[in-house]
């Protein structure tokens, strides 16, 4: 049985330009913080990548400091504030952040002090996305970067959070983007890498299949990829409605990711349709991929106003640029089979 990958939002393919630069990486001996000649080999890769990075992403002039994730960036940017948020947040910014900014039933999120808020540009499970107000202090761009035209240059917030494994280059790898001037508290102290702010030898090999990814992704969205998947997701959602009358597309009112679905069928628990579609052939998800092995009611839904019943109900379908009109529709036709069957057997 092939199988079809459809949790793109969860973490992407690894593209071939990051796996041949990382492949490129592991002969360069050197200690990047070392003066010799191997040293600053090493140090040149690195630095490499922190341009291509910001090319990719507009952020040119602005600081980016190499971490492990996008998960231990929002810890070093939020750690030692006050900050607020919204319950549709990942759980890497609602974990520093008091979540009491208002939700509506699109999705959208009301900011009434932005030098004090956090605001994601897309949500991974609805894939709604958010105007950023001007002077933002944060806002959690993974979902967006690759997908979206972003300027970070552009965005008026002073940080971002953004992750390689979201646009096809190597888990275990992330950064904090800073406008220049903007300074955090070192989490990782010792040796004073990353500027001062994030100490321990950088992973030099991750990071330069970061930048090799990062500048793939521009090249894939400036060449209209995107759009094309969009078209896709489309395909999906009409040839569902087509077979099933009840069922809701989460934050479909509004702007969303090009790729992203989210599907709510009542009474059919998240769950269920995920081991359903998995033993079918197809990787999808129910809610966000933020704590492993846990698969719960969409906290997203709950803060847009759906009952628990309906929270529970939810899958996320995500889309990438392999993902073929075959594939949406071989998933759409298994999909309405199973739920065929389930609404059999509860009858």
């Amino acid at each position: 049985m092939e199988r079809v990958y459809l949790d793109w939002n969860a973490t992407t393919p690894l593209r071939p330009e990051a796996r041949a630069a990382m492949i490129a990486a592991m002969d360069v001996v050197g200690n990047p913080s070392s003066v010799h000649a191997e040293g600053r080999a090493a140090k040149a890769l690195v630095e490499r990548a922190r341009a291509q990075v910001a090319a990719a992403l507009g952020a040119e002039g602005a600081d980016i400091v190499f971490t492990s994730s996008a998960t231990e960036a929002a810890a070093l940017a939020l750690a030692d504030r006050e900050m607020n948020c919204a319950e549709v947040e990942h759980e890497a910014v609602l974990a520093w952040c008091a979540s009491d900014l208002g939700v509506d039933a699109d999705g959208r999120v009301s900011v009434a002090d932005p030098a004090r808020a956090a605001l994601q540009i897309a949500n991974s499970e609805t894939g709604v996305i958010q105007d950023l107000p001007e002077g933002l202090a944060l806002s959690d761009i993974t979902q967006g970067f690759g997908k979206l035209p972003i300027a970070f240059n552009w965005l008026g917030c002073d940080m971002a959070l953004i992750s390689a494994h979201k646009l096809g280059g190597p888990k275990g790898v992330g950064a904090l983007v800073m406008k220049r001037g903007t300074d955090v508290a070192a989490r990782i102290r010792g040796g004073g890498q990353e500027m001062g702010r994030r100490s321990g030898t950088e992973n030099v090999i991750g990071i330069a299949g970061f930048g090799a990814a990062a500048e793939a992704a521009a090249r894939d969205l400036a060449a209209g990829v995107w759009d094309d998947v969009a078209a896709r997701r489309d395909r999906l959602e009409t040839a569902i409605a087509a077979g099933a009358d009840d069922i809701i597309y989460a934050g479909k009112s509004g702007r969303r990711l090009p790729n992203t679905s989210c599907i709510v069928s009542p009474g059919w628990k998240g769950e269920t349709q995920v081991m359903q579609m998995d033993l079918k052939g197809f990787a999808i998800s129910a809610g966000s991929a933020c704590s492993s092995g846990k698969v719960r009611a969409s906290r997203t839904l709950a803060a847009m106003g759906y009952d628990e019943g309906l929270s529970a109900s939810a899958i996320r379908v995500s889309l990438g640029p392999q993902t073929t009109d075959e594939d949406v529709d071989r998933f759409a036709e298994s999909w309405l089979a199973a739920r065929k069957r389930h609404r059999a057997r509860a009858a």
